[in-house]
């Protein structure tokens, strides 16, 4: 890292020496990394919705698409199998399908072996636009970590990795 980036103050670092400075019980070590995990998650968040906004879908749909698109040689999950797998509601999966199938993104079928069920596929322009999407988000993000050499951008996802093994299971 440059030296003149090790030695720049950050909003994190004047939030924990305000904390420090008003409650002597005040331990802020653990925010740097928390904190700081925190404030990229939003930076990040704010960057992908822009750019996924412009191809008309949110972080969401990109999501549902993904998951669509390496879902096996069919490319075809249900909604269950979409809700569990990206941590949303019933509800909002629905919606979210509604929307994606008004675009023409996703397609809905019956089930061949459960008369109630039913399962979504991508389509090809589905494919098409997510790929467009991911792309333009793949230079953006490139951007997001320009600050950082190859070497350490693989070392952080090393520690990034570790740690989010350590949350899920």
């Amino acid at each position: 890292m440059a030296p003149e980036t090790e030695q720049r103050t950050d909003w994190t670092d004047r939030l924990l020496s305000s904390w420090a400075a008003v409650e002597p019980w005040f331990e802020g070590g653990i925010y740097e990394v928390t904190a700081r995990i925190s404030r990229i998650a939003l930076h990040i968040t704010r960057h992908q919705e822009e750019v996924f906004g412009r191809f008309g879908l949110n972080r969401g749909d990109v999501g549902v698409l993904s998951a669509l698109r390496f879902a096996g040689p069919s490319r075809q999950l249900s909604p269950t199998q979409l809700f569990k797998g990206l941590m949303i509601s019933s509800a909002g999966i629905t919606s979210r399908l509604d929307r994606l199938e008004k675009r023409g993104l996703v397609r809905r079928e019956r089930h061949p072996n459960d008369r109630r069920g039913v399962l979504v596929e991508l389509t090809d322009e589905g494919r098409r636009v997510l790929d467009e999407a991911v792309k333009a988000n793949t230079e953006a993000e490139r951007e997001l970590l320009a600050t950082l050499d190859p070497i350490e951008a693989r070392e952080l996802a090393s520690l990034l990795k570790k740690l989010l093994a350590g949350l899920e299971t």
